[in-house]
């Protein structure tokens, strides 16, 4: 049986970037921590929170990179000074990445209550019209 790809399709021309982009964000490996949500704010932005109780703002980052939100947290060295009795409360570090249409954006990171939001704007992209001129050989 073979497999059938985006790029292998008579119609589909061009999307063989999109089918390696959902090869790799399925590759990933992204664990349940830290827990998300994403959520539609209207019809052309969208917000991810993530659940980021005990990280503070220098503990975090959010870069893009070849179209992909890469959102990181790392502790810093001041909780290894400290002795728990009980510790339910995640410290470890952690990657989480989100795969970016074209025309998606990354606007504003804001911490509040432990939270951290991430708001996102994609740009409707303009109807084009293009009449290509055809040619006559040998003329």
């Amino acid at each position: 049986m073979t497999k059938l790809t985006l790029g292998a399709h008579p119609y589909m021309l061009g999307f063989d970037q999109l089918e390696r982009l959902l090869e790799r964000s399925a590759k990933s490996g992204n664990e349940g921590y830290p827990p998300f949500n994403i959520e539609q704010t209207s019809e052309n932005s969208y917000r991810i929170t993530l659940a980021v109780a005990g990280f503070g703002e220098d503990d975090l980052s959010v870069t893009v990179e070849d179209r992909q939100l890469v959102i990181r947290g790392r502790q810093g060295a001041d909780m290894n000074d400290r002795v728990f009795l009980h510790r339910g409360i995640a410290a470890r570090q952690f990657q989480r990445s989100f795969v970016l249409a074209d025309g998606v954006e990354v606007g504003t990171a804001i911490m509040e209550n432990g939270l951290l939001h991430i708001d996102l704007t994609r740009a409707q992209p303009e109807t084009v019209v293009q009449t290509i001129k055809i040619n006559k050989r040998g003329q």
